[in-house]
């Protein structure tokens, strides 16, 4: 039921078919988990299907390998009137052991849209906790950061 549960975590062994030159997994593998895990997210809070419209803030703090296992969480931490920003966190560690270490964190923005593929209302998301309600606040911030920035991106754009 829409509006329920804003919290999922996707579990999974990294494979060798993610792995770059450097016998690491590639940033695009994880980023790919990224997007999954937030659509899944952003889906399950909606009731409806989502669209990508922002990712950023990726930081990758430190390299997943091969056969690692890796936890993809991801939470809503605002809602507008039809988009949500989720927040990822990509944990992996050796499946032998129960310890996690931080890999990659980032802020997506998904938006929920109709069968014509119009943005379409999501229900709000209330932060109860002050940890919530300090994710809720860092959104906004970030928001209004982006507007900002895409206005100096626009000088970079051809008209």
């Amino acid at each position: 039921m829409a509006g329920q549960d804003r919290h999922l975590t996707l579990r999974f062994l990294a494979e060798p078919a993610d792995v770059n030159f450097g016998g690491k997994v590639h940033g695009g593998a994880v980023m790919k988990w990224i997007d999954l895990a937030a659509y899944a997210c952003a889906a399950g809070w909606s009731g409806k299907y989502c669209i990508t419209a922002y990712a950023g803030g990726i930081r990758f703090v430190k390299p997943i390998h091969v056969g690692n296992i890796v936890e993809v969480s991801a939470k809503v931490i605002y809602t507008g009137n039809s988009s949500m920003h989720i927040g990822i966190d990509v944990r992996a560690g050796d499946p032998k052991v129960s310890e996690r270490q931080l890999t990659t964190h980032c802020i997506v923005i998904m938006v929920a849209v109709d069968d014509a593929g119009n943005p379409t209302p999501v229900p709000e998301w209330v932060p109860q906790s002050e940890e919530d309600k300090a994710l809720r606040d860092s959104a906004i911030r970030l928001m209004e950061m982006r507007k900002k920035i895409g206005t100096e991106m626009a000088a970079h754009v051809a008209p």
